[in-house]
Order: C-alpha cells, then structure tokens, then sequence
C-alpha cells in the first residue's frame, strides 16, 4: 500500500519560520513582557515579604536546630507564652501580623553586595610583592614555608589598604622567625624591594616587630613647608629645632601657617643645666637650610639670653642680628672670631669659678653667670683652613672648654658645616656634640654615620630646603622640616617672610657713637662691649687683667687708636686686627674701630 505524503506545511520549514518573525507574534511577545513587568512591579511588596518571611523561618529553623535538646522545651514554652500573651492582648494578633509583615520587608529587601577583598589589579600589586620578597624571605629545607614562589600570598599578608588611586597606603606582612631582622643589612634589603614595588616618588616608613615577627609598611604624608618664623609657645631652655610626623613626638604647638592656626608637632631640643645634648651639630649640603636652622636657633635665644655668632663663610647672613640687644658680636674675619672665642673660653671659665664659689659660700649664684650664653659657629673649618694657611690658631681650639662645661656654665654651642668638610671638623665638635641634624638629599650610610643611626623612612623624591632628619642623642631618628627663617635683608626674600623674622629681632639700641651698651662681665665690672662682644681677651676667668703681650703687628686700629690714647691718657693695646683700650686717669673709656672692640676698666 502506497503511503499518502504529508502536508507541505509539516514539511517545508519557510512557513514555519515566518510565522515566528510575523508582526503578530512579536507584538504578542512584548505585550506579555509587559504584563510581566507590571505585575512584578504590582507584587513587588508581596514578593519582598514573602522573600523576607521565608529568610526569618530559614533562621528560625537554623537557632531550632542549634538549641541543644534540653533547652528546646523551656524555648517552646516561652514562644508558647508570648503567642498567648498576644492573643489576649486588645488588637494582638493585628499588631503581631503587621509587625511580622514590617520584619518580613525589612529582611527581604534587596540588598546591594558589599565588595570585600582586593581588586583584581591589587592583587597583582599584592602577588608581584609577594613574588618579589620569596627570594629573600625563604629558605630551603623549610617544611612550610611562607613564601614560596606560587605560594599563597595571604598568608603572609596580614593588612592591606589601598588609597583611591589603586596604590599601597599601609601594608602588614609577616616574615618567617629564621630572618636574620637583627642586621641592618637585611633589613635594608627588604626595604628596598618594598620601597621599590609599592611605589616610587612617596615617602614610607618601615616598623619592624621583631617579637611578632612583622614588618608594618605606611605611606607618610609630607611635612608641611608653610611654617614660617615665629614666637613658640616654649618654656626657657627649649628650642624648636623645626616639625616631624605627628605620631613620632608627643607634643604640639600652635603654629601660624599661611592664613590659619594650626597644631603642629615639635621637635623640641631642651638645653641647660639638666640637659644630656648640651650642644648641637648641623651638616649637610650648600644651600639646604643650615643656615637657616641658625637663624632660627639664635632669634629663638635672643628671648632668655646673649648670642655670639661666627660666621665662617663670610657671606652676611646674619647681618640683621648686628647692633641688636643680646648680640654679643657677629664675626666673619678671622682675628675677630679668634679673640671672639678666645674671649668666650675666658667666660666659660669665669662662669664655672663663680658658680663654684658661690655654691660654696652656700649662695646662689651670680646672676650673669645664670644668663644662657649661645655661641653659634657657621662653618668654622672655613676660618681653620685660612687659620692653617696663616699659621695662626685654629678657631676651633677656643670651643673646647665651652663643649665640656658649657652645661655647667649655661653656655651653648651650635656648630654647622657641609659634608665636604666634615673631617675638618676637631674631635671635641665631634665628641661633645650629642644633638645632631642632617639636612638636605644624604643617603642611609651618611645619616647613620652623623646620627648614629639610620633613619626608618625612606627619602624624598623632591627634597625642600630646610628638609632632613634630627636625633637628640639616644632618641630615634627623627624626619624634620625647618621653619621658614630667611635673611630679611637678602633682596629674594619674600615680604612676609621678611615681615616675619623682622618682627622678632629686638630693636635696634647701639647709639649713635657706635658704643653699646654696658654688659656685665667679671667681677662685677661693667665694660662698653661696642659692637661685638662684652668683653675681650684681655679680661681672665678670675676678672683679674689678662697681661697679653705685645700684638703681631700694629694694624690700622693702632694707628687710629694712638692720638685718641694721648688725648685721654688711655694706653692701646692692638690684639691682631682689633684693639683694646685701658682707662688709666678714670676717664670714660671709648671704643676703637676693629673687627672686636674690647674694653676693660681698671678697678
């Protein structure tokens, strides 16, 4: 029996496929999207209740099955207790299920996913990190180790935070126990591979743990640089030296920066009697701010005491302290510094000797020998090397007895100078000279060999001037930004700078004569110290008349000097490129022109 085709429509397949793409069914298709959408959004309370229902009865059969069996049935009688408690309740059961409807939409609304964890370019960061110290931080034959090359980096990884921008702002990663944290070198190591993948051209600091064995890694923001010179809120004896991180000192001052007042963390050098950095070194490069931290130091003395400065360079940099009250004398020549300290020498001595007596007399003692008295010397090896060429004494011999006693006779020293010329500095600088300061671009091994210690961050891509580190004898190792504290006579200086430090100079009081005023100085003599210093060379520690011989050589200060000794009976007595005078008919003694006018009075 033949069989019957069947219909071309069950057929042939084109019929089929254009009724799927017809008008009629596509219209058909988005009406029931549609309706779809509609009701979902007609029910979408309904379906949120009904979603959060279902998670309250998911937890509730969760706390069920976690009550161990013997508390199962004080907890059923409790629910019990409360469903009854409700039902009698005036309008119970229609408050207990608005409330159960009210905690079913809290717990089924639609909550957005929390990202947790590191991006997916993180941790690449946090792998390449990880992959980086495997060389460092393993070693064969360890059984687990914690880093491996392929290993599992969140296991060494303890914290992590990144900034807005993707990069490392903190990092915690645990070492093993066998890593030698004890040496420097491999702690340098690890903190150039870390300083080199979390990022160049930032400023970090490294924490080491070594009883938890656990390196913190943290990003430092930069020292402000808008901090100009200004009157501290500072106690006498304590000297702003400039400003570090704000967890590295417990303290802070209220400062002036730009238009607002802020708190700024300190670093406070405490000088006098009780202190253990009596005196205090400054190196570093030309030009990054040695200078200024001088400056700086000796507006700050001028408040409770006398400064003495030796300018060894030459430049004039401190000009605007000349003729000012508390200015003993502002030397640059090389006579001048060397009678000039010479004279401080003398006074160190006389202080002591005073001190002693009257501490043995059971009296307090004298009240100039309680003034501080700052001798601040700017590059002196510049005035030894001339000093050399000349064969005169070294300028640095006369510092010896004021670093030793100077704390006993309040009297401070601050010396700076360059790298360059670091070795020509004398082993009592060096040895006496407990507080020190680096600045400018230095590498580790040059902090360390200046402060005695490396310092725990790493350096500064841009390095401002005034920017380096400070160590008060034993204590860390310090980051340090310097107060704005430029020459207010220096034409690039800006207006409110100048503003600044002028404000804090004391007023002008030399007369017109060119005499200064009376200081005491031994004994209780008071002498015209002109200029420069109170007194000179001429005056011994004991106050008595020092018998100074004839001088090298009469220079044009003798010569000036001798009509004007003849007319008042006065005998001058040239000392190198200066002069002094003695009063021997009680005639009022008058000053001679030198680079240090030194007067003594005759009892």
């Amino acid at each position: 029996m033949a069989r019957r085709p069947l219909p071309r429509i069950l057929t042939n397949s084109a019929p089929l496929a254009r009724m799927a793409h017809s008008a009629s069914l596509a219209r058909s298709r988005e009406f029931a999207r549609s309706a779809a959408d509609s009701a979902s959004d007609v029910f979408h309370p309904l379906i949120t209740i009904g979603r959060g229902l279902r998670r309250l009865g998911a937890a509730g059969r969760g706390r069920w099955a976690d009550t161990p069996k013997d508390q199962r049935g004080p907890l059923a009688f409790f629910v019990a207790a409360c469903v009854l408690v409700v039902w009698l309740v005036p309008y119970g059961p229609l408050l207990a299920l608005i409330g159960v409807m009210g905690a079913g939409a809290w717990a089924g609304r639609e909550r957005t996913p929390v990202a947790t964890g590191p991006s997916e370019a993180e941790t690449e960061r946090l792998r390449a990190l990880y992959e980086a110290l495997v060389p460092y931080l393993s070693a064969e034959g360890d059984p687990s180790p914690l880093y491996a090359h392929g290993g599992d980096w969140e296991r060494a990884f303890a914290e992590y935070t990144f900034d807005d921008s993707g990069r490392l702002e903190r990092l915690q990663l645990k070492y093993p126990a066998y890593f030698t944290d004890g040496e420097d070198r491999s702690r340098v190591r690890i903190e150039q591979v870390l300083y080199a993948k979390a990022g160049r051209g930032r400023e970090y600091r490294f924490t080491w743990d070594e009883l938890a064995n656990q390196l913190t890694l943290t990003v430092l923001d930069a020292l402000p640089t808008d901090i100009a010179a200004q009157r501290f809120v500072t106690s006498p004896g304590e000297t702003v030296l400039g400003f570090t991180d704000p967890d590295s000192v417990q303290r802070t001052l209220p400062v002036t920066g730009g238009e607002e007042t802020r708190d700024a963390p300190p670093v406070v050098w405490r000088t006098g009697q009780r202190s253990t950095e009596p005196h205090l070194l400054v190196l570093g490069q030309p030009g990054t701010g040695a200078t200024t931290l001088l400056r700086s130091i000796a507006l700050q003395a001028l408040q409770h005491g006398d400064v003495l400065v030796i300018d060894g360079s030459g430049t004039g940099e401190y000009g605007c302290l000349v003729g000012r009250p508390g200015v003993l004398g502002v030397e640059s020549g090389l006579a001048g510094a060397l009678a000039t300290l010479e004279w401080a020498s003398h006074e160190t001595e006389r202080r002591l000797i005073a001190g002693n007596r009257a501490r043995q007399a059971g009296g307090a003692a004298p009240d100039d020998t309680r003034r501080p008295l700052w001798i601040i010397a700017d590059r002196p090896t510049a005035l030894s090397h001339i000093a050399v060429a000349e064969e005169l004494d070294d300028p640095q011999r006369w510092l010896q007895v004021p670093l030793r006693h100077g704390r006993a006779a309040q009297v401070t020293v601050v010396v700076a100078d360059q790298f360059e010329t670091a070795e020509l500095l004398s082993d009592p600088v060096r040895a006496h000279t407990k507080a020190r300061v680096v600045l400018g671009p230095a590498t580790a091994e040059e902090v360390r060999a200046v402060l005695g210690a490396p310092p725990h961050t790493t350096p500064p891509a841009q390095v401002p001037p005034g920017r380096g580190y400070a160590r008060l004898g034993n204590a860390p190792v310090l980051r340090l930004q310097v107060p704005a504290t430029p020459d207010p006579l220096d034409d690039a200086t800006g207006q409110a700078h100048r503003e600044a430090v002028t404000a804090l100079l004391p007023e002008h009081t030399v007369p017109a004569d060119g005499a200064g005023p009376s200081e005491p100085v031994s004994g209780g003599k008071r002498v015209d110290v002109g200029k420069a210093v109170a007194a000179g060379p001429s005056v011994r520690a004991d106050g008595a008349e020092a018998d100074d011989g004839p001088a090298a050589d009469d220079g044009p200060a003798a010569a000036e000097a001798a009509p004007e000794a003849e007319e008042t009976g006065a005998v001058a007595e040239p000392v190198g490129a200066s002069a002094r005078v003695r009063t021997d008919k009680g005639g009022e003694p008058r000053v001679i022109k030198g680079s240090v006018e030194a007067v003594r009075t005759e009892g």
